[in-house]
């Protein structure tokens, strides 16, 4: 758990020369008030820009610098994970990036985004995105989780859930592939090379050999009996493995090609879904309302049947593209079972390649048997023993190469499984199809608390439905203000909750700022207040805003920033 425990700043935006220093964990709650441009939120763009190197708010790094100093701009910021104490000075005129740990400076490489990289994956494990997320709710630059994109969206989750590992496992896998498949084409050369040797070296000795003795004729025949037997079994492996070459790629390839259709297809009926949904919302107004409702004036007729044939007509339109959708999807699907069975195949030939080389070792063993009982009893030259010792060598040689290259087929079929696995459709999906519910739950149990009494469900591809009691299915951008603004708290302690139970980015940090002068209501002021006062202790809020008369004495420490001689200042 990251526990922040102080900021200062000097010379930042409209702070002047002095230190502005804030505890950060010294209470429970924190209220901060000041006029209009007295520098409240200032504290949000300093925290940001320590942390992260930008700030808050959309502002320029050269602005970051008080325009009357215009130098010696400093931001500092203290805190701990488990037992480290750590500190960030950043600043700007002169340029500084400075990380602390318990005392002494980590080493800075050569390039200031690498030294932001460890701060952000190996300290912090937080980033721009999810710090807006699970620390602040702003009404400046912050764009709240629900108006995020789907790919920015499961970039928060897969933060919060700690998963954004397998992403990286999966670039790793890909190197490693990539290697394996240079090695492979290496051994299929190197075997090619052997097989032409050893037809070679079979001619020169059965050149050399006489095979007069009863005995020495018999065992030959067992050797070459044997050696056929080999020969059927590398025969069938080479069949085997051709199978698995020809196959494995393609069908790693179509099976992905598969699985991302049925991602498309799925978000094609998502929007069906979402415009047939209009169509019928805005039929039911033509069908139920003879006269204008704003404006009191009668509804021409001509125009509400036209606007409902038009309705019914795009309606039908959008059903039969769901029809043809759900034509397409059976496909992907019987796509994706068959290329699965293929994979099946290739384990079970890759399985076949692995019995027969055991086989052929076994049968090689006897041979070497059966030539050890000729090489005593035959009367040969020197020659003849030289050249089935290098026959027999290269044999081995063969034999090691087909247990190397049969060792890296099955690699490379384990790598294509966990590749699969690795992917946004594998174990990620697996790991946020076991939170959705847990997160669901909890941003319903806020909503309630927040006297908004919707049902909330965020599905797989972080898509919203939000249901209203009476009402049909509703999206985020239906509801007013106010009400988005609700969804937007409830997610924030969702977020906190799920940060904390997975112990990833859990903080004891939690800004709002202007939260209670934007758009909630007197009941919501004081249902969101019921959810900070039940916050666990060792939480640190702090409120910024300037109806500071409304909110006094609801909070254990108020901090007052004010203006004097055109400079910040902290009372």
């Amino acid at each position: 758990m990251i526990v922040f425990k102080s900021l200062r700043y000097k010379n930042f935006l409209s702070t002047g020369n002095n230190w502005t220093e804030i505890n950060l964990n010294k209470t429970k709650s924190t209220l901060i008030v000041g006029q209009n441009g007295a520098g409240k939120s200032t504290l949000l763009d300093a925290l940001s820009f320590s942390l992260f190197g930008k700030p808050h708010r959309n502002i320029n790094k050269p602005q970051l610098v008080n325009s009357i100093n215009n130098k010696d701009c400093v931001v500092e910021v203290e805190f701990t994970v488990g037992s480290n104490e750590f500190k960030i000075v950043r600043g700007i005129k002169p340029n500084a990036f400075e990380i602390w740990t318990n005392g002494s400076m980590v080493d800075q490489s050569s390039h200031a985004k690498e030294y932001q990289k460890i701060l952000e994956q190996n300290i912090l494990k937080l980033n721009h995105k999810s710090f807006h997320q699970i620390i602040v709710l702003g009404s400046s630059s912050f764009i709240p989780f629900m108006q995020l994109p789907a790919q920015h969206r499961r970039d928060v989750i897969e933060d919060l859930l700690d998963i954004n590992v397998f992403s990286k496992m999966n670039s790793i896998l890909k190197e490693k592939n990539a290697v394996l498949r240079d090695r492979s084409k290496e051994i299929k050369y190197s075997l090619d090379l052997l097989d032409n040797k050893i037809s070679t070296q079979k001619k020169y000795i059965d050149g050399i050999t006489s095979l007069n003795d009863e005995f020495i004729s018999k065992r030959n025949a067992d050797i070459e009996n044997i050696r056929k037997d080999i020969s059927t079994l590398e025969k069938e492996n080479v069949v085997c493995d051709e199978f698995v070459q020809e196959n494995q790629s393609n069908m790693q390839t179509e099976l992905n090609k598969a699985n991302d259709k049925k991602q498309t297809l799925l978000q094609y009926q998502a929007q069906f879904q979402t415009k047939i949904k209009a169509l019928v919302k805005d039929a039911k107004f033509y069908e139920q309302n003879e006269t204008c409702p704003t404006c009191t004036q009668n509804i021409d007729s001509v125009l509400r049947d036209t606007n409902l044939a038009e309705a019914q007509s795009k309606a039908k339109e959008l059903k039969e593209a769901m029809e043809q959708g759900s034509k397409e999807s059976a496909i992907v699907e019987e796509t994706i079972e068959r290329f699965t069975g293929l994979a099946n195949k290739i384990r079970t030939e890759l399985s076949t390649i692995s019995s027969n080389g055991h086989t052929i070792s076994r049968m090689q063993t006897q041979i070497q048997s059966y030539q050890d009982e000729l090489n005593s009893k035959q009367s040969a030259s020197g020659d003849l023993n030289k050249a089935n010792t290098e026959l027999n060598d290269m044999f081995d040689n063969q034999k090691n190469i087909n247990s190397d290259r049969y060792e890296l087929n099955e690699n490379m079929l384990y790598n294509s499984v966990m590749t699969e696995m690795l992917k946004d459709t594998g174990i990620k999906t697996k790991v946020i199809k076991e939170y959705l519910p847990v997160i669901n739950n909890l941003v319903n149990k806020y909503l309630q608390v927040l006297d908004f009494f919707v049902h909330f469900d965020l599905d797989e591809s972080f898509q919203e439905t939000i249901r209203s009691r009476h009402r049909d299915a509703f999206s985020y951008d239906s509801f007013s203000e106010g009400e988005k603004q609700r969804i937007d708290l409830a997610l924030l302690f969702t977020w906190r909750q799920i940060a904390k139970m997975k112990n990833s980015v859990a903080t004891n940090l939690l800004i709002l700022d202007e939260t209670f002068d934007s758009s909630l209501d007197h009941d919501g002021v004081d249902n969101l207040m019921k959810i900070l006062y039940t916050l666990d202790d060792d939480t640190n809020v702090f409120v910024i805003s300037h109806k500071g008369e409304i909110l006094d004495g609801k909070f254990e420490e108020k901090l007052e920033f004010y203006k004097d001689k055109n400079f910040s200042k902290l009372k």
